[in-house]
């Protein structure tokens, strides 16, 4: 039995693309029919495509691939408890 998230993943927070299963996206250069409503007209965005009827929206497929993908910002912040003592 695993004992945490890494260990029943093998190692790997998200899972591979392969393991995860079947992900609707938008899909540049091909017809894509909104799961919603079945129809066939999209508003698209940098990262996301909405349908223009029901306003169901997908993810486009190569949103990563498009200028570096999602930016993650890393803010180191002093822990509580480890400032220093100041003199009076």
């Amino acid at each position: 039995m695993a004992t945490s998230i890494l260990e029943a993943r093998g190692g790997c927070i998200v899972p591979k693309a392969e393991t995860r299963g079947y992900h609707i996206v938008y899909r540049e250069h091909e017809t894509n029919y909104c799961p919603g409503c079945g129809r066939t007209h999209w508003y698209i965005g940098r990262s996301m495509a909405e349908c223009a009827f029901c306003t169901t929206a997908l993810p486009l497929e190569n949103a990563p691939m498009i200028a570096g993908g999602q930016i993650v910002r890393t803010i180191r912040r002093p822990v509580f408890g480890n400032e220093p003592a100041y003199a009076a």
